[in-house]
């Protein structure tokens, strides 16, 4: 007999017997999810030989990186809402087919416009393949088997960041920079077959029987915009007209986005969603744990490769005991973040940040690069690794199966919102460092930014992170 003093877990998924095939098919999930962080990252290592290869002008290679951020951050909300009304497993197919086939185009690209048409495919793919994919992963698991499946789900997801470099490195150096797409292509047909063998069929959200369409084309449109203006800004500065032109124009459709919600009778997302404590939290952790992961790790690599002239090998095993530190701590946030919740975890990953920035203010431009750069780099590593574990189970670990696509997109906006911001304000203080003829004061400056931002954010969790665990129950929205 329940407790009737302990909460009604507030979900709606069918209380079916455990599925025997749930691991197996977390592990393809998950080896999906891996495959998308990786193409946030892997690409940057890989750049200066593709740019090479192609003549990408410095436009050109600047949206190789970005235009995947863009679609992948622009429509996650949309992937999300439709993975609730088709079917997570249809989503994850569908977004799987075009991500290995946009993988494919990107590695036979012979110039920047297939090369950039690729990557703008390999968006799409993973905004519809992603937040289906952490809905999939709710339906599969109950109780504390859920926030189980969730931490290997978001410790493996930030390795990925880490691994990126690694990987692009190994393979830019090994069989060539195009080898960073192939690579996605046999791994994407046996995922095909694994997921379709393994994932059991969703139930759909049939209530939702008409898609807010004015809502999707708004909320994309001010994401996209949004993400383009932060990318604009790291490349040419805060100042220029179409950085500001591009975020005005995000902020207002914001708010376009926010009256429609609140007078269509089928929203694309409830305007009280994120008002509910675990969805902000998650949003929150998510933001800070993506951003200062990937503008730490833009600024590692910048650092090796630019100033100090490490070659894409050399910088790639470089970060190989930053990700096993991601990884280690991630793991171990996983085994902690159901005992003792996740304010506790969320506050020393993010001290373990603050101190990893801390460490590197005081990088020179000739000292032994192992042991000024490395120690700071692999304790920022090990404090992100819980970050992503906080966040996602935070936001997931309760949620109603017929809005789990939604929150994953919640979730995963924020996640590209960080990358895009934080980029940018590393590309901009460290604008004296990134230059032809660049200098260290621009790195110090930038980890010293990212220092306070993590040391803030820690601060800040103590009161938004609620205190209980993660199986407590939070009201839905009304």
């Amino acid at each position: 007999m329940r407790n009737p003093h302990h909460p009604a877990r507030d979900t709606d998924e069918p209380q079916e017997s455990a599925d025997p095939r749930r691991w197996k098919a977390l592990a393809a999930i998950c080896t999906a999810q891996f495959m998308l962080i990786l193409d946030l990252t892997v690409v940057n290592v890989a750049l200066p030989d593709l740019g090479a290869d192609l003549d990408l002008s410095r436009t050109a290679s600047t949206w190789a990186v970005s235009a995947y951020v863009l679609f992948f951050g622009g429509l996650i909300l949309l992937g999300g809402r439709l993975a609730d009304r088709f079917g997570s497993r249809t989503m994850m197919l569908i977004g799987l087919v075009i991500f290995t086939l946009a993988s494919l185009a990107c590695g036979l690209a012979q110039n920047e416009i297939l090369l950039i048409g690729g990557r703008i495919g390999q968006g799409v793919g993973a905004a519809l393949l992603s937040p289906a994919a952490l809905r999939a992963i709710t339906g599969i698991f109950h109780g504390e088997e859920r926030n189980r499946a969730l931490s290997v789900w978001a410790s493996l997801g930030g390795i990925g960041f880490a691994a990126g470099v690694l990987i692009g490195g190994l393979l830019t150096s090994g069989p060539g920079w195009r080898w960073v797409f192939f690579i996605n292509v046999p791994i994407g047909v046996i995922l095909l077959a694994g997921i379709r063998a393994m994932v059991p069929p969703s139930h759909p959200d049939r209530a939702a029987r008409r898609l807010d369409i004015l809502g999707a084309v708004t909320v994309t449109a001010a994401t996209g915009l949004l993400i383009y203006g932060m990318v604009n800004a790291g490349d040419t500065g805060w100042t220029d007209l179409r950085t500001i032109v591009t975020i005005a124009a995000a902020i207002v459709l914001y708010g376009v986005f926010a009256v429609v919600e609140r007078s269509t009778q089928t929203p694309l997302m409830h305007p009280s969603l994120l008002s509910r404590r675990p969805i902000a939290t998650g949003a929150f952790l998510m933001f800070i744990a993506a951003g200062v992961t990937i503008a730490d790790l833009f600024l590692g690599s910048q650092y090796l490769q630019h100033l100090r002239g490490l070659s894409a090998l050399e910088t790639g095993l470089f970060f190989l005991p930053p990700a096993l530190a991601l990884m280690i701590g991630a793991i171990a946030a996983g085994r902690l973040v159901g005992i003792i919740g996740a304010r506790p975890v969320a506050v020393v990953g993010l001290a373990l940040v603050a101190l990893g920035n801390g460490l590197l203010i005081g990088l020179s431009a000739g000292g032994n690069v192992y042991v000024e750069a490395l120690p700071g780099i692999v304790v920022f590593a090990l404090g992100g690794g819980p970050l992503f574990v906080a966040a996602t189970t935070s936001a997931l670990g309760r949620a109603a199966q017929h809005e789990a696509g939604l929150i994953s997109g919640v979730i995963y906006t924020f996640n590209q919102l960080g990358a895009a911001i934080c980029v940018a304000v590393a590309s901009t203080v460290a604008a004296a460092g990134l230059a032809d003829a660049p200098s260290i004061e621009g790195f110090s400056d930038a980890f010293t930014v990212f220092t306070v931002v993590a040391a803030v954010a820690a601060v800040l969790a103590l009161g938004l992170v609620p205190r209980r665990n993660p199986d407590d129950r939070y009201p839905p929205a009304r």
